[in-house]
């Protein structure tokens, strides 16, 4: 299904709402006593069960990208005269099931699996299906499927939240997975559920991370996945496919054999944006964050356009594509900034996650309209976001929780992970080195240089900064790290402005130090300039995934070639596949995606 022109360019002058509300449920629905007969939808309706939490813009586009219409829940009736249901879980697991018992969309949702109708859960919504879960709880779920939903097990060294593309193993014939062995899929949680004889009958794969946990299940026309198949690029939209068009699996399409085997190494796409001196968004690139030309008449330095960028980088094989808004827009309100729209039309043809960053803290417009850093995260996530980054705000909270040793429940990292989740919230810590002679002289964790400093200093420590990196802060990148960790963080995204734009490599002190000190996934950014920048912070770190901007803007390093490299060196990586029918015969994958493994 074509999708309509978009694009954004210089920031509108005119003011729109601030933010939607979700409007107000019933609660007065106990019963539904089923009345209809047939359907009066389409068939080639989708009927969504979005209940008002995250990002849902994503699987709308992708079900649209396939040719389907959405109809929306707005009550329990609209479940039950459903003829293809699709809940996607987005949030936790007790605010999801207060939503669900509040309105009576549990009980109609329990009603409409009962009569076996097609029905398919997305990440939340495969563990809602289960007896309970020990997230906010424990809380009792829907009761679909024996047994508990609880956290990975991180004492022993997991990195949790689980991101990122792992493997499936299939243990029994599934059509809506029909050849995605060896393919991998896009995971991000916290909690999952364990395989047990219980509820073996429903198991249709497994995923190994740490141990093997459930990530799909299916029995007759009912399906639920713990991954995010609209976020799975060209692999999950065949996934979508094959349970929209509920096809035959002679007519089934399928993927060149891969050779996915455990969760891969990320390779992050990262563009900063920013409005140029005409009004227009711009991808730019900075030396040591300084993005205006140094001859002519330093102008802003223009990379591209955003959303055209980001839907080739999405077509090369990137894993993610992280938006970093780096111009402040303060005078707008929250529904006119320029990275809303940037947002929507980015995510109606890249489907892999999308993350972004800047300017996500409270902050008053010019109408003197209030904002919590809570709203201002919402309307991105509406808009399209899986994942925000805090930079600025998130190092205040971090000073302010480790003078205190208390958490306040009020900071931007606990009130966003509190609702959506500590997967949906990353921190950008942008540190500057501080060469030392020795480690007493100051109280923030230092590394033994592998080279020397300016004056011979054996000793260095990372000072975080705010403000893009124009102020310094009385606080180390280790102790930020290890404070956001509690507050709430589920993701560090490590920039070192020392090394940014210079092509020499990542700061492979830097990222081991932080890497090695917390237990959530850790992005090295900064510094790459040639394939084997990449492999070496993997092999020499816990990063968990890697970031470039300037070579890939400037076509230095293409994309693919990195993933080459990494395979070489024995690194596992998502790479580019096709697909093929079952007759063996080449088809191209769904316009706009790129086919993956």
């Amino acid at each position: 299904m074509e999708a309509a022109p978009c694009a954004v360019s210089r920031p509108p002058s005119s003011a729109t709402a601030a933010v939607r509300k979700r409007s107000k449920r019933s609660s007065s629905f106990t019963k539904v006593r089923v009345t209809a007969s047939a359907s009066s939808q389409q068939s080639n309706s989708v009927t969504l069960l979005d209940y008002g939490a995250g990002n849902v813009r994503s699987l709308r586009n992708a079900i649209r990208h396939l040719g389907f219409h959405i109809t929306d829940v707005h009550k329990p009736e609209d479940i039950l005269t459903a003829d293809r249901l699709v809940f996607p879980g987005v949030g936790a697991f007790g605010a999801a099931m207060q939503v669900l018992n509040q309105t009576g969309l549990g009980e109609a949702l329990r009603m409409y699996i009962d009569k076996d109708k097609p029905f398919l859960g997305i990440c939340l919504g495969l563990q809602l299906l289960f007896d309970s879960s020990e997230e906010n709880g424990p809380v009792k779920g829907l009761g679909v499927i024996p047994g508990t939903v609880g956290r990975f097990d991180s004492t022993q060294g997991l990195i949790v939240p689980h991101i990122g593309w792992n493997a499936l193993q299939p243990v029994k014939d599934s059509g809506m997975l029909h050849g995605i062995e060896g393919h991998h899929v896009y995971f991000v949680h916290s909690y999952r559920a364990l395989p047990s004889e219980d509820n073996k009958d429903w198991i249709s794969s497994l995923c190994y991370y740490g141990e093997s946990f459930v990530s799909s299940v299916s029995r007759g026309n009912v399906n639920a996945v713990q991954f995010h198949p609209e976020k799975s690029g060209a692999v999950g939209l065949s996934i979508l496919q094959n349970f929209l068009r509920q096809s035959s699996s002679s007519s089934l399409k399928t993927l060149v054999p891969g050779k996915a085997s455990k969760l891969a190494k990320r390779v992050i796409a990262c563009l900063d944006v920013r409005s140029n001196d005409k009004g227009d968004l711009v991808v730019t690139k900075g030396d040591q964050y300084d993005v205006r030309e140094t001859t002519g008449d330093n102008e802003v330095r223009n990379l591209g356009k955003p959303v055209e960028l980001a839907g080739q980088y999405y077509k090369d094989g990137a894993d993610e594509v992280s938006f970093l808004n780096i111009t402040g827009f303060r005078d707008f309100p929250l529904g006119d900034l320029p990275m809303l729209e940037l947002l929507r039309c980015a995510s109606e043809n890249v489907f892999v996650p999308l993350t972004v960053g800047g300017g996500i803290r409270d902050f008053t417009d010019a109408n003197g309209r209030y904002y919590s850093s809570l709203e201002v995260a919402s309307e991105y996530f509406r808009s399209g976001a899986d994942k925000i980054s805090i930079g600025s705000d998130a190092v205040f909270a971090a000073e302010e929780y480790l003078l205190t040793g208390v958490k306040s429940g009020k900071t931007s990292i606990e009130q966003i992970s509190r609702i959506y989740g500590n997967q949906a919230v990353v921190v950008s810590i942008d540190p500057r080195r501080v060469f030392i002679k020795s480690p007493d002289e100051v109280k923030f964790k230092s590394v033994k240089l592998m080279k020397p400093g300016p004056n011979g200093e054996e000793y260095a420590w990372y000072q975080c900064t705010v403000k893009g990196g124009r102020e310094g802060r009385p606080i180390g990148a280790y102790e930020l790290a290890k404070a956001v960790e509690h507050l709430g963080a589920g993701e560090i995204l490590l920039n070192c402005i020392d090394c940014d734009g210079q092509g020499e490599g990542y700061d492979i002190e830097l990222i081991k130090l932080v890497s090695d000190a917390v237990t959530i996934p850790v992005i090295a950014s900064s510094g790459a300039g040639a394939v084997e920048h990449f492999s070496e912070v993997f092999q020499q770190t816990n990063a968990s995934a890697a970031l470039a901007a300037g070579i890939f803007h400037r076509n230095e390093v293409p994309i693919q070639s990195v993933k080459e490299h990494l395979l070489d060196r024995g690194v596992e990586v998502r790479m580019l596949s096709m697909e093929k029918t079952q007759s063996n015969q080449p088809e191209m994958a769904p316009r706009g995606a790129a086919a993956v493994v």
